[in-house]
């Protein structure tokens, strides 16, 4: 996928490689010999084991610790390639070892996941036509009436009584977010806003990953996103309601970046459990994720297409995620998660040609065993799942369904309205803010800031102030784009219920949930059950079928997030 298109998010930083299981304690030999180049693996503590344990481990190994995440007991630590993680086998202390390399973006081939995420979001390249205050209140902005997910999600009527409050904070743990950009700047948390990823120009075979750094040091400020991803996400959540561009669905809350993705769109183990663990150090009170750790489409315990060591190396994705997901959750964390972009039933999963995603030409087919194989984040712990669905309110047909959704939410859907005139227009799609220098880089503007005919053709669009400063916006589709609707009704909640005391705000993960899925609003299952997409291009393997009723089933979960039914009717759901 092109840099930062993701469903999911993709990235090309550092892998897990090799894999060595490392719990059973063994009998005592004499220890291998260290040899080989130094290069970096990650180590988890064992359950019960501290991190410094851990840490002690590594030393006594022969390894360096790199980096250290206490609430997860997930390490960083750098040694020589041969001998390593045989010195940590038997350690009481160590749950497992996994080798990480720098490697580069694998060819995008039509059974590639990520391929198909980035043809989902970027569909209309492929032929468009076009002590708690008062609640404080918002209007509307001028580029409002082409988002038609607002008023799917009513906020422009919520926004009447509960616009959301500055103390209430949204973690965009993504490609990073354009601070400058003048819809989010008003809204942007500079000073809690991290990075926790650094760019690979290259790998250790000279082939592209993130291309030139572009700051010293190739760690991007904590201000910038280089992907535009993670800016579309943030506009849709808070895009400041000031007379100017768009505005989000919860415009007077806070943004704060907290990227765990590369510039090339890529997420691995390392950064994503740092940012989950910070939202909940911090005092986050929402985070979006819109993506898949990397490089497991589905990490099996012990799929037996997969080696020893790489079925290994999937037990610790797991537990490393889990556990991040239950830190964040414990320290009041609520965690909206995009469903995927696979058009997949995820309690019956179709076959996985695209795994592993690094490095290139590894992936081999799997069977997906649902009971044994988890797609992370999306099937971890207290993930709010959310799938999407078009203007008609039609499920989109990427969108995955069935087991994991708790919401339905506007994701855009370029085919939508097939046989009218909506079908693959630009304005099926979701408008949000884009990065000025994505956009130049995409070619979507010139030098000048002048959107090209490339641009227009896409729906890109302009707007300026008085003294000259502008912001773009571009129209993307996904369950990417869903999640940021969810996520802004949540920030509404804890906004109108939520426990104030001096600058921050509380409300337990477990409320907002309740909330979010007791006001949603229902959507029953299509007539016939059994839809195809057959008419609008895609093959046999779209077909989805809708199981449930009115109150809950798998095409839309508890139905459609409501903004204005969650802050005028919230409060029952919190007895």
């Amino acid at each position: 996928m092109k840099r930062g298109r993701l469903l999911a998010a993709v990235l090309a930083a550092p892998l897990l490689a090799t894999m060595a299981s490392v719990a059973a304690p063994v009998a005592a030999t004499a220890a291998p010999e260290l040899s080989g180049k130094v290069v970096e693996f990650n180590v988890l503590a064992a359950d019960g084991a501290s991190t410094a344990s851990a840490e002690a481990a590594v030393r006594a190994a022969g390894g360096t610790v790199v980096t250290s995440n206490a609430a997860a007991g997930l390490l960083t630590v750098s040694a020589p390639e041969n001998g390593f993680t045989a010195r940590l086998a038997g350690n009481r202390a160590v749950e497992g070892a996994a080798r990480i390399r720098s490697i580069g973006q694998a060819p995008r081939s039509e059974k590639s996941a990520k391929a198909k995420a980035e043809a989902v979001e970027k569909d209309n390249r492929n032929g468009a036509k076009k002590g708690k205050a008062d609640a404080a209140t918002a209007g509307m902005d001028p580029l409002d009436g082409q988002l038609w997910g607002l008023t799917a999600v009513r906020s422009d009527l919520a926004r009447t009584k509960q616009a959301g409050d500055k103390r209430v904070k949204v973690g965009v743990l993504d490609t990073g977010v354009d601070g400058s950009h003048p819809d989010i700047a008003p809204n942007f948390d500079r000073a809690l806003s991290r990075n926790f990823t650094r760019d690979i120009p290259f790998d250790e075979n000279g082939a592209a990953v993130d291309g030139p750094c572009e700051y010293r040091g190739c760690v991007d400020p904590a201000d910038v996103d280089n992907g535009g991803h993670g800016t579309h996400v943030a506009g849709t959540i808070a895009a400041a309601a000031d007379g100017f561009g768009i505005s989000g669905v919860a415009p007077n809350v806070s943004i704060v970046n907290i990227r765990g993705g590369q510039d090339s769109g890529y997420f691995f183990l390392q950064p994503v459990v740092d940012a989950m663990t910070y939202s909940g150090d911090a005092g986050l009170d929402v985070v979006n994720m819109s993506f898949y750790v990397d490089p497991w489409l589905f990490n099996c315990a012990a799929n037996p297409a997969d080696t020893p060591e790489q079925q290994a190396e999937q037990r610790l994705v797991v537990k490393s995620i889990n556990r991040a997901m239950e830190y964040a959750h414990r320290k009041g964390v609520s965690q909206v998660v995009s469903l995927g972009n696979g058009h997949m039933d995820l309690g019956n999963p179709l076959p996985d040609a695209s795994s592993p995603d690094y490095p290139a030409g590894a992936a081999h087919p799997r069977t997906i065993d649902n009971a044994t194989c988890f797609s992370l984040p999306i099937e971890g712990p207290h993930a709010i799942g959310v799938g999407a669905y078009g203007p008609s309110q039609a499920k989109a047909d990427f969108s995955n369904y069935g087991e994991h959704i708790s919401v339905a939410a506007p994701g855009g859907y370029f085919r939508d309205g097939f046989g009218t005139d909506w079908y693959r227009t630009n304005e099926n799609l979701i408008l949000s803010a884009y990065p000025r220098n994505v956009a130049l880089t995409e070619g979507a503007i010139d030098e000048a800031g002048n959107v090209t005919p490339d641009g227009a053709a896409l729906g890109v669009q302009k707007a300026c102030r008085d003294d000259g400063t502008c912001g773009y916006y571009q129209f993307l589709q996904g369950t990417s784009m869903a999640a940021p609707h969810a996520s802004g009704v949540a920030a509404l909640i804890v906004a109108q219920y939520g426990n104030y005391s001096g600058k921050g705000v509380t409300l337990s993960p477990d409320k907002v949930r309740k909330v979010l899925e007791g006001t949603a609003a229902p959507i029953a299952c299509p007539t016939p059950r059994t839809v195809t997409y057959t008419n609008e291009g895609r093959p046999a393997e779209f077909t989805a079928t809708c199981v449930g009723g009115l109150e809950y089933n798998g095409f839309y979960g508890n139905g459609s997030v409501d903004a204005w039914a969650a802050v005028t009717g919230g409060k029952k759901f919190l007895k």
